[in-house]
């Protein structure tokens, strides 16, 4: 049978540890449940910070100026350029 979780063994300095375990009792939660929030706040923190980087980047990119009705205009104009052309009969 397969587990549904998966097991790490971490190290904390005394203190930390002490800071963990208090606030696990003051919370009635488990010390894995800290954990498990804590990864979840970190990996979203992760993915606001890459998509805010990627934001940045492409407003320095758009050096033409477009605009979101510009995207959806070249776009438009793109897609008619690539539909084949109807044959005369």
């Amino acid at each position: 049978m397969e587990r549904s979780t998966r097991q790490f063994t971490i190290s904390l300095p005394p203190d930390l540890a002490e800071q963990v375990t208090a606030l696990a009792q003051a919370e009635s939660r488990t010390i894995s449940e800290l954990f498990r929030e804590a990864f979840r706040s970190y990996r979203a923190g992760r993915i606001r910070a890459l998509l805010d980087a990627s934001q940045a980047a492409g407003k320095q990119r758009n050096h033409m100026g477009y605009t979101p009705d510009d995207v959806q205009r070249v776009i438009r104009e793109t897609r008619q350029e690539q539909r084949p052309a109807k044959r005369r009969q």
